[in-house]
């Protein structure tokens, strides 16, 4: 049981930052921010501007081997709040399927929590649930997190200037050659599409994870940013997509496909983003997994309950024009929501189609175990709802091993270009390669 309380927040960004700070003294961190002041049009679907979880009560860590059922069995046991996160390689347990790249990071492969203390941010009201072993420490913790202004101030007057020297696992002229085999099994009808990704990293490496996760969540403003600690391995997303969302009985995804750079100057980016809308090529990406998403939706919905609410639809963030679709589905109010996830996963806009063949593609060509990229965070409530980012545009940092990460990818179909191919994802790595080198 949890105890809840209201609070009205009179200056809701400058909480945001000082509730932030406050849970770093915690082991386990779950933030979710849809940055709402910057993304009005995008909130349709948000039930909170903000989230934050803390402090783990219980959890579980496992590999892949039955994870989504052990999962199921911890939701069912805990009946309560729990927030974590979903890696790539779960397809290992759903599919017969395997990860054997080189993984510098060494996440676990699945990992939730069900925390002691939860933040909820609406507008100007805060609401926190506590559970009833540690609902008196409500005052105090409200206390230390005011003070935190003075607290972030001083860790800016400290800041000191720690280049980052990033490599790339695959080099451009092997990134040619690998994107040209995956158009040959498009070729040969092996696959229509394949998202295929390449690392960028650093080793012997320390960064500030918090002040790094700021500086990414200031240049991107992203509507599903999350800022994950798990004891010392961090996630610093700036994602811009939903993976999948249950409200009531609606089931909701949001799939990505399709991009294009933004450009200072009005008149030329208008110009960007009107020939992303008319790109022949971007749309049949997004057609493809709009398909993909609708057939992995139909094995929980209710009988013709899947739609497509919008398709092909440019949203615009702030490093760049984004395709977006938006499928639904409706659900029985007996389905279990880990067998909405495990139907759904791994994402399809992140792996191909058909998504077996591709993913098996995908694991040939690629020379890293793509673990938290690629997979997704978020959060499941004790009614059966929840909600789930992708996780790209992200910053991967294991503490202990020094390790750095991230990485990118996009769609390969019959009419890619390597080239150009190559510059989208320059494109979309700018934002983490401008906060971590300068």
């Amino acid at each position: 049981m949890r105890t809840t309380a209201k609070h009205k927040i009179t200056n809701t960004e400058e909480f945001k930052q000082n509730l932030l700070s406050w849970a770093q003294q915690f082991d386990d961190v779950v933030w979710l921010d849809s940055n709402s002041k910057a993304f009005q049009d995008n909130q349709k679907y948000s039930s909170y501007d903000a989230i934050l979880a803390v402090d783990a009560f219980t959890a579980i860590q496992t590999d892949y081997l039955n994870a989504f059922d052990k999962l199921k069995e911890y939701y069912t046991t805990t009946k309560d709040w729990i927030f974590g996160y979903l890696t790539y390689d779960l397809k290992n347990d759903t599919e017969t399927l395997k990860s054997n790249n080189d993984d510098g990071l060494a996440f676990a492969d699945l990992y939730f929590f069900q925390p002691k203390k939860i933040f909820l941010i609406k507008g100007d009201v805060l609401e926190i649930r506590y559970l009833k072993a540690v609902d008196d420490e409500f005052e105090a913790d409200l206390k230390a997190i005011c003070y935190c202004e003075d607290e972030r101030r001083d860790n800016l007057l400290n800041e000191t200037d720690n280049p980052v020297k990033i490599k790339l696992k695959i080099h451009k002229d092997e990134y040619f050659d690998k994107v040209t085999k995956v158009l040959s099994h498009i070729h040969r009808g092996d696959i229509y599409e394949a998202n295929f990704c390449q690392e960028f990293y650093a080793e012997n490496t320390t960064i500030d994870p918090l002040e790094t996760y700021n500086k990414l969540n200031t240049i991107s403003n992203a509507p599903f940013a999350t800022f994950l600690k798990v004891r010392n391995n961090y996630l610093l997303s700036a994602s811009p997509e939903r993976y999948i969302k249950k409200e009531g009985t609606k089931v909701i995804s949001q799939p990505i496909k399709g991009t294009a750079k933004r450009d200072p100057d009005y008149i030329m980016d208008s110009i960007l983003k009107n020939d992303l809308v008319s790109d022949e090529k971007e749309r049949s990406e997004n057609i493809m997994i709009v398909d993909l998403v609708r057939n992995d939706l139909s094995q929980t919905a209710t009988k013709g309950s899947v739609k497509v609410e919008e398709l092909c639809e440019i949203y615009s963030f702030d490093q760049v024009h984004q395709m977006i679709s938006t499928v639904v589905s409706e659900v029985k109010e007996t389905t279990n929501p880990i067998d909405i996830i495990k139907t759904t996963f791994p994402m399809g806009s992140m792996t191909g189609a058909p998504k077996i063949s591709a993913m098996k593609i995908i694991e040939d060509l690629e020379e890293t175990k793509r673990g938290l990229y690629s997979g997704s965070v978020g959060y499941i409530s004790p009614t059966g709802d929840f909600d789930f980012n992708v996780v790209i545009r992200s910053i991967l940092y294991n503490e202990v091993k020094q390790y750095v990460s991230f990485s990118v990818g996009g769609a390969i179909t019959a009419k890619s270009d390597p080239i150009k191919e190559y510059e989208e994802c320059l494109v979309k790595a700018k934002a983490m390669r401008t906060v971590l080198e300068n």
